[in-house]
């Protein structure tokens, strides 16, 4: 026999379903602001750029803009074995040694260039690779009180004028020798003096497997004196400077933390950092040759055209260098009054006699306004009370009647809560996931939103919402039970972070901590408002702003990064390599709502937990693939990356094999090149010395890479 629901419960589910709309639509206009917000914040928006004229005791990005017009446009190809460097040195050094000339008295400016020559092996890729060279140059400038001694600990400031082929590398790393340029101008003319000496690297061989650092940290008398660096890097066309690297120890990110104007630097980066197939010249200073303490600082977004001829000046986000510049100066202000920049047999000592702390912290900025950080030790016993109030809950929940019993329900219905929002995030990762796959059975193109991220957003988000809400349809628990149980599973993964000694557990802290206020402050509300009312609604998730609006800033970017890297992930082989792009980013927009939206699905499921709402839902995603499999994956702004590489296999002095590859980096092949590209097809085609079989392949293990540049 079926017991009819009682009229107040059914009174409640009315009232639920009357306001369902009002409570969409206002989540979605609460959505959208933020992430206007975020957008804006992401690529700089918020960061007015100083012209040319600015005053000389100001960061101006305007002549910053200067240089580098001089550096890209009118110096072409920079290059190693190139003229193009050659010039950009002697351009360089001509600048350097015009503010020196200008510098007053109080200062001591010395400026070299130098040519370096050596070998060394490194790993990369897991494979080692042995290289070997000589003559390339460096140009160097230190900049000092005159009162300062030769060997003074020092502050390194690094970036390399050397481009990648093809590229005229203004970002990459064109920006960051701009930079520095109009850095070491407003030391001089600011009228600060700096304490301890710093050091400007301009290395003319970055590129080559970071042999110019390499070259000045082995033969530069400057270089034992190095007490901390800085390097800038490039790896997109703006966007917050990001620290994807710091260390060894907690000081250089503490530095940051305290300092930098516009901060963008997450302990995670560092997590994921070694999984990247790159690396800058951080590892020469702080991992392979030395162990000096420093930043790795890299523009990360506008991917689309790194490493290629689209790497221009009309291509950099208008504010990136602007917010660049002001964080670097206020950083070489803090190095180099900090107690802790020390040379090599210095630190050594501090760190024994001291019992320095070699561990790295926990760090993340906020929107680029400010950052939080604290020591790895605080982080064991802050990110262990979340699971410490979920352990006691089920004494709260029954109190004052506790038996064990009431115990044992309560911890079986907090256990279902749990592994209903569990089950929840998974599907809300699966869904879009599969969303994917089933759009590319239909059609030929991948990677429809490479250029138009907003469809991957309006393909994936509708998806992934139905797969966090269908459990709450289909298994009904009580709304406490909803509620603890996702504070629990958010507890469980941040002391699993804390376990595996990763840093991301910062994030689900943050949210199980705002869990806690939106019920304080929600149970206040309803009292006032009435249990089922959309009013009281707010009263929970107005305190959980600043957590969704973090989830939000932190996930977009995860996901415009991976979009734009998808570009140049690698062709894999067929069938399934069509299909991986577009899985691993609709799981990843999956992960992502789950972060921004799975804290207030216990709440809110009493209203869009409805067949209706998921109908309505799915119905955006089919519009969503249709549209999308209409629209071209690439354009000006996002151009698809095809290579083009002539190749030749010797044998001591005998060519043995001469041939031309050409090939893509991403899911679409090459027949999608040949079908939108005639004219590609045909020059093959027609071309006798081409073929598009395969007819030789090496054997890796005799491979030897070996680089020189040109003598002198």
């Amino acid at each position: 026999m079926v017991t009819p629901p009682s009229p107040r419960r059914s009174a409640a589910g009315a009232g639920a379903a009357a306001g369902a709309p009002r409570v969409l639509l206002a989540l979605v206009v609460l959505y959208g602001f933020m992430s206007f917000l975020v957008y804006r914040v992401i690529h700089m928006r918020h960061v007015a750029p100083l012209d040319s004229d600015a005053s000389p005791d100001e960061f101006s990005e305007g002549r910053v803009l200067q240089h580098l017009r001089r550096l890209v446009v009118d110096i072409p190809c920079r290059q190693e074995g190139r003229p193009g460097l050659e010039t950009a040195a002697q351009y360089i050094k001509g600048q350097l040694e015009g503010l020196a000339a200008h510098a007053g008295p109080e200062y001591r400016v010395d400026v070299e260039e130098t040519i370096v020559s050596g070998s060394f092996s490194m790993m990369f890729l897991r494979h080692r690779v042995t290289l070997g060279y000589r003559n390339h140059k460096n140009i160097v400038m230190r900049i000092s009180s005159n009162v300062s001694e030769e060997d003074e600990p020092s502050l390194l400031v690094n970036g390399h004028f050397d481009s990648p082929l093809g590229s005229p590398g203004a970002a990459d790393c064109g920006s960051c020798v701009a930079s520095m340029l109009e850095l070491s101008r407003l030391m001089l003319e600011s009228g600060w003096i700096p304490p301890r000496p710093v050091i400007f690297l301009f290395n003319g061989a970055e590129e080559l497997f970071l042999l110019g650092s390499h070259g000045f940290m082995k033969t530069h008398k400057w270089s034992s004196t190095v007490g901390a660096f800085i390097n800038i890097e490039a790896s997109g066309s703006g966007g917050a400077d990001l620290v994807c690297q710091s260390g060894p120890g907690s000081w250089p990110s503490r530095i940051y933390a305290q300092t930098a104007k516009y901060p963008m630097a997450n302990s995670v980066a560092q997590d994921m950092f070694g999984i990247i197939p790159g690396d800058t010249d951080y590892r020469i200073f702080a991992e392979d040759v030395a162990k000096i303490p420093g930043l790795d600082i890299i523009f990360v977004l506008g991917g689309y055209f790194y490493h290629t001829s689209y790497d221009t000046l009309e291509n950099l986000l208008p504010g990136s260098i602007q917010a660049r510049g002001e964080n670097l100066f206020n950083l070489v202000k803090a190095f180099t009054n900090s107690p802790m920049l020390l040379k090599e047999s210095e630190r050594s000592n501090k760190a024994v006699n001291e019992g320095i702390d070699d561990l790295r912290a926990i760090f993340f900025d906020y929107l680029t306004w400010f950052m939080i950080f604290y020591p790895r030790d605080v982080s064991l016993i802050i990110h262990s009370l979340p699971v410490a109030i979920f352990l006691l809950t089920p004494l709260f929940l029954s109190f004052p009647n506790i038996t064990m019993i009431s115990l044992f329900r309560t911890v079986l219905d907090l256990a279902r809560g749990m592994l209903l929002h569990a089950f929840g995030v998974i599907l809300a990762i699966v869904v879009p996931a599969m969303t994917a796959g089933l759009r590319l059975l239909f059609t030929k193109n991948a990677m429809n939103w490479f250029a138009h991220p907003c469809l991957a957003f309006f393909m994936f988000v509708p998806a992934s919402l139905v797969g966090l809400l269908l459990p709450r349809i289909i298994w009904g628990l009580s709304e406490q039970s909803h509620f603890w149980g996702a504070f629990g599973l958010y507890s469980l993964v941040t002391l699993a972070y804390m376990l595996a000694g990763l840093s991301g557990g910062f994030l689900t802290f943050f949210i199980s901590m705002s869990l806690l206020l939106g019920r304080f402050i929600s149970s206040i509300s309803r009292k006032q408002l009435g249990q089922q009312s959309p009013k009281s609604l707010f009263g929970y998730v107005i305190p959980m702003i600043p957590c969704l609006l973090y989830c939000l800033y932190y996930g977009g970017f995860l996901i415009q990064f991976l979009i734009e890297k998808m570009g140049m992930m690698g062709s894999l082989p067929k069938p399934y390599g069509h299909f991986v792009p577009d899985i691993i980013v609709g799981a990843m927009v999956g992960l992502v709502v789950g972060w921004c939206f799975g804290p207030l699905a216990p709440i809110v499921s009493c209203w869009l937990a409805k067949a209706s709402i998921l109908h309505g839902f799915l119905q955006i995603t089919v519009v969503a693939m249709a549209v999308s499999s209409q629209v071209f994956p690439y354009s000006t702004g996002a151009p698809k990356r095809v290579v083009l590489q002539h190749t030749f296999v010797t044998d001591a002095s005998n060519i043995v094999e001469s041939n031309y590859g050409f090939s893509v980096v991403d899911a679409n092949s090459l027949e999608f090149v040949f079908n939108n590209a005639p004219e590609a097809a045909k020059w093959l085609k027609d071309n006798s010395e081409l073929s598009l079989k395969e007819k030789y392949r090496s054997d890796r293990s005799t491979w030897v890479v070996s680089k020189f540049s040109r003598k002198h």
